[in-house]
C-alpha cells in the first residue's frame, strides 16, 4: 500500500496573532500533520481576507493578433471530431497556463473557414457567441439556422445541440464565452456527441431563425409556451435593437431625464425573455456605450468580467494597468479589481461616435448565492 504524503506543513511562527511557540506547539503541529487537520488560525489571513484577492490579472489581447494566429490556424488545422470547434482560448498569465481567462469564465476566437461545418455535439456548460465583425455563418441550435451577424448576440443555453455551418466564400471570425472553469471546478460537466452533419433543411440561410420568430417581439411573449426557462429561448439578440436602445437612453439624457447608468454612459443587460432575468444560469451580458470624451468612475465588483470593444477607441484602466483599446480588443478585469474606462474620438469610431463594449461576467452565480457586491469610487 502506498503510503499518503501529507500535503499540510506547519510550523510555529512568533508573530502576532499566533500562539507562542514551544516544544508543545511543535508536537501539537506534527499531530495535525499525520491526521491531516489544519488549525484556521495559521490560515485565516488567506482564506478570509477582507477583499477579494483573485488569483487572475488584468490583461488585454489585441484582436489583429488574435485573428492573424486564428486565420493560421485556419490554415493548418481542419474542424471535425476530437478537436469538435477551432476555438483558442485566452490564457490568463496568472492562472498557471489554463486556458481561462478568469477562475470562472472562458473566452476564445472560434474561426470557421468557408463552407465549412463545425460539427454538432452538447454539454452542460452555457454558453454564447459575440459577433465583433463579418457574417456568413449560421449557428444550428436545436435544428433551428439562426444567423450571426456583426453585433449580434448568441446565447446558448446548457445541454442543446447546436452546430455551425459558415455558407459564405469567406472565413469568419466571433468570440465564444463559456463557464467551463466553473462547472470544472465543481467538477458537474457533462458532454455528448450529436450528428456528424447538419441536414440540407438546416443549411438554408433564414434572415430569422425560428426563435426569432416565436420570441423576438419586445415585450411579448407566445402564450403556447407557458412557464419560465432556465435560459433564454431568443437565440439571437440583433445589434440593431441593441443600438436602438443605447441611442436611446443617451437621447433621454441629453434632454434631461434619467436613464443612463452615469452621465455620459448608457448600457443594457440582455436578458430571459421568460424571466426578466439574467440571459444565461451563470453569464451575465451587457454592451455598454460611453460618450466621446467621458471618463467612467472607478468601479469594483466582486466576481469578474470579460469585455470586448465592440466599435470606437478609448483607454481602459483595470488596477494597476492601464491599455489604449480598439475595435475588437479583449481584456480581463478580475474580481475586487477598479475599472474605469476613457473614451476618445476617433476617425475609425462608429456612428455613435463613443466606445462601445461588450462585457460579460459570473454576477448570475455570486448573485444566486447573495455573493455580488459593488462599489464605485466617489459614488
Amino acid at each position: 500500500m502506498t503510503d499518503v504524503v501529507s500535503p499540510v506543513s506547519l510550523t510555529a511562527v512568533d508573530a502576532p496573532g499566533q500562539p507562542t511557540p514551544s516544544p508543545e506547539l511543535e508536537q501539537l503541529y506534527r499531530g495535525f500533520e499525520r491526521e491531516l487537520l489544519v488549525p484556521l488560525w495559521t490560515e485565516i489571513s488567506g482564506l478570509m481576507p477582507v477583499h477579494p484577492q483573485s488569483k487572475a490579472a488584468p490583461h488585454v489581447w489585441r484582436w489583429q493578433n488574435l485573428l492573424e494566429l486564428a486565420d493560421r490556424a485556419g490554415q493548418l488545422v481542419p474542424v471535425g471530431r476530437g478537436g469538435e470547434r477551432r476555438a483558442i482560448a485566452l490564457a490568463n498569465p496568472a492562472l498557471g497556463g489554463r486556458p481561462y481567462a478568469t477562475p470562472t469564465l472562458w473566452a476564445a476566437i472560434q474561426y470557421l473557414m468557408p463552407c465549412e461545418d463545425a460539427p454538432e455535439h452538447r454539454h452542460t456548460q452555457n454558453a454564447f457567441r459575440f459577433v465583433v465583425e463579418g457574417e456568413g455563418v449560421w449557428t444550428v441550435v436545436g435544428r433551428d439556422p439562426v444567423p450571426m451577424r456583426r453585433g449580434d448576440f448568441l446565447p446558448q443555453g446548457g445541454w442543446i445541440w447546436h452546430a455551425h455551418h459558415n455558407a459564405a466564400d469567406r472565413p469568419m471570425a466571433w468570440i465564444d464565452g463559456l463557464d467551463i472553469p466553473f462547472q470544472y471546478a465543481t467538477e458537474t460537466q457533462f458532454f455528448e456527441f450529436g450528428r456528424d452533419a447538419i441536414s440540407e433543411e438546416e443549411r438554408v440561410s433564414p434572415d430569422r431563425s425560428r426563435a426569432q420568430r416565436l420570441w423576438g417581439h419586445p415585450g411579448l411573449r407566445p402564450v403556447s409556451v407557458p412557464g419560465p426557462q432556465p435560459s433564454s429561448p431568443l437565440l439571437n439578440y440583433r445589434w440593431a435593437d441593441t443600438d436602438a436602445a443605447l441611442t436611446d437612453q443617451l437621447d433621454l439624457e441629453d434632454e434631461g431625464f434619467p436613464g443612463t447608468v452615469e452621465p455620459g454612459h448608457a448600457a443594457v443587460r440582455y436578458t430571459n425573455p421568460t424571466t426578466g432575468g439574467d440571459v444565461l444560469a451563470t453569464i451575465r451580458a451587457e454592451m455598454h456605450r460611453v460618450r466621446s470624451g467621458t471618463e467612467t468612475a472607478p468601479r469594483r465588483e466582486a466576481g469578474s468580467s470579460v469585455f470586448q470593444v465592440f466599435d470606437g477607441t478609448g483607454t481602459v484602466t483595470v488596477g494597476d494597468s492601464s491599455w489604449r483599446v480598439e475595435r475588437g480588443d479583449m481584456f480581463v478585469v478580475p474580481s475586487w479589481q477598479p475599472l474605469s474606462i476613457r473614451s476618445e474620438a476617433s476617425a475609425s469610431d462608429s456612428d455613435s461616435g463613443a466606445l462601445d463594449l461588450f462585457r460579460f461576467s459570473d454576477t448570475p452565480i455570486l448573485a444566486a448565492l447573495g455573493l455580488d457586491r459593488v462599489a464605485v469610487d466617489g459614488g
